[in-house]
């Protein structure tokens, strides 16, 4: 990890991406009582859920700790996709999360927690609209097409804990994309890209998802999240194609999200096949 230094020029290149104030997040994010015990901001790393994972296994972060990339050079996604954006183009960042009131059954819930608290805080900090396709992506709609604007990996770390990573493309142009289908919020029309108060907001709005979950005992459905995610989810009520492993794909309507958070599949022959996990194609419009 490479830590912030005042006195370097290069983070100033791009005086539309200015950098992150680490001593100002602290005091707008850790307070006594809240989940938050320490944010920091490195300018360079490879993976935040990597180093954040190590960090937890050698003692030296405890539940709440926050830390941020300004780039990230080695980030992961879902099958070990590869995650890469100019620096200070948008939010990467992991947080440590340890719901030991929560039966381990039910910690498949929080990446879903996590997209609907990312996909919450945006709509409140950035005015821009996003749908969570399951079970881990945000997207956003530039000029009327469906784009992946970000992505949330959640590793276990330890026993007793389990690193969220988060990663949202904020002010990346058209020729920055990685891809065609990539987006960002600035091309999807957002209101606002400082990313100190869309941090902020993203923060806030899983401190207080997990704070919701936690006390239901992580059951979705008293928590409210499984009727949050279901109203979000853009992946509901279109035909898809879930990419197994093993080389399997069940194809079918995307109808319901079970207790466990598996996304529920009808299938042709009227099968109604549950998949915990896979990658899901959007095979057509809802």
């Amino acid at each position: 990890m490479t830590p912030q230094n005042p006195s370097d020029d290069s983070r100033w290149s791009d005086l539309d991406r200015p950098p992150l104030n680490a001593a100002a997040l602290r005091r707008g994010l850790v307070r006594a009582g809240g989940l938050y015990r320490d944010i920091e901001v490195v300018r360079r790393t490879g993976s935040t859920n990597s180093d954040l994972a190590a960090l937890a296994a050698a003692g030296g972060a405890d539940e709440g700790a926050v830390l941020v990339a300004e780039e990230q050079t080695a980030g992961r996604g879902r099958l070990d996709r590869r995650w890469s954006a100019p620096p200070r183009s948008g939010l990467f960042f992991s947080v440590l999360l340890k719901p030991a009131e929560v039966p381990v059954a039910r910690w498949g819930w929080l990446p879903l927690l996590t997209g609907v608290a990312v996909a919450t805080g945006l709509a409140r900090a950035a005015g821009v609209d996003t749908a969570l396709k399951w079970p881990n992506d945000l997207l956003v709609t530039v000029g009327g097409e469906e784009r992946k604007a970000g992505g949330i990996l959640a590793e276990r770390a330890g026993d007793d804990g389990v690193v969220v990573g988060v990663g949202i493309n904020v002010t990346l142009r058209a020729d920055e994309l990685p891809v065609p289908q990539a987006g960002s919020l600035a091309l999807a029309g957002a209101g606002g890209t400082d990313r100190d108060p869309l941090l902020r907001a993203v923060l806030r709005s899983l401190e207080e998802w997990y704070g919701r979950w936690r006390a239901a005992g992580g059951d979705p459905a008293a928590s409210g999240l499984q009727e949050m995610y279901t109203a979000g989810c853009a992946t509901l009520g279109r035909v898809v194609r879930a990419e197994l492993p093993g080389d399997r794909a069940v194809v079918g309507e995307a109808v319901a999200l079970d207790g466990d958070g598996r996304l529920i599949i009808a299938t042709e022959d009227g099968v109604q096949q549950p998949v915990g996990a896979g990658d899901i194609v959007h095979l057509r419009p809802a």
